[in-house]
């Protein structure tokens, strides 16, 4: 299986960095990814912060089914 390349915490923050203003072409060859990829986060994680994602991945985590 292939490992993550990108946290959440980063994607979360790549994501903050597209919400600004910077063009995605820019953020998806600065940080070496698709842009199919940022659409993809921005359904996943767009409007989370930080802490709720944690939050998330905790309770997805602790769930027995």
């Amino acid at each position: 299986m292939k490992t993550k390349r990108y946290s959440t915490e980063q994607i979360i923050s790549i994501q903050k960095e597209a919400e600004s203003g910077m063009p995605v072409k820019e953020l998806c060859r600065k940080y070496g990814m698709s842009d199919a990829s940022l659409y993809n986060w921005k359904a996943n994680y767009g409007g989370m912060a930080a802490s709720e994602a944690r939050r998330l991945k905790e309770l997805e985590q602790s769930d027995p089914v």
